[in-house]
């Protein structure tokens, strides 16, 4: 191989390399934290939902306890297919619902996705 066939060898190598490293995976992108600008655009897709520091929170209210465990009981599913778990207050007829992405920091996409979900079953 010529000198110069070897150096064009080398720049497709290494900008392969470098297109390859600015490729986010979507799994990946779903874990990034998200910036106040877009956590404020996300919020007003989510009625109800308020950003209290590094997290999103919403409360439920409903006819008793039975039924507000119930609705405890629909989160379980969705959660667990998603890997994302929320942290739940629950007082009497109340589910306060609080979401972050604790080993990102703050939040993220996983975060809203979820809450849209839980807001869905809340329906």
């Amino acid at each position: 191989m010529s000198i110069l066939n070897q150096r064009l060898f080398s720049v497709f190598l290494l900008s392969t390399a470098i297109a390859v490293n600015f490729s986010i995976h979507p799994l990946i992108a779903s874990t990034m934290l998200l910036s106040q600008s877009e956590i404020e655009q996300k919020l007003q897709t989510i009625p109800q939902w308020e950003q209290q520091e590094q997290t999103i929170t919403r409360t439920f209210e409903f006819n008793g306890f039975v039924e507000a465990i119930d609705f405890v009981d629909k989160l379980v599913e969705p959660a667990e297919q998603a890997g994302h778990h929320p942290d739940l207050a629950i007082s009497y007829n109340k589910v306060t619902v609080s979401l972050t992405s604790h080993d990102a920091g703050g939040l993220t996409q996983k975060d809203f996705e979820m809450a849209q979900t839980i807001s869905n079953l809340a329906q």
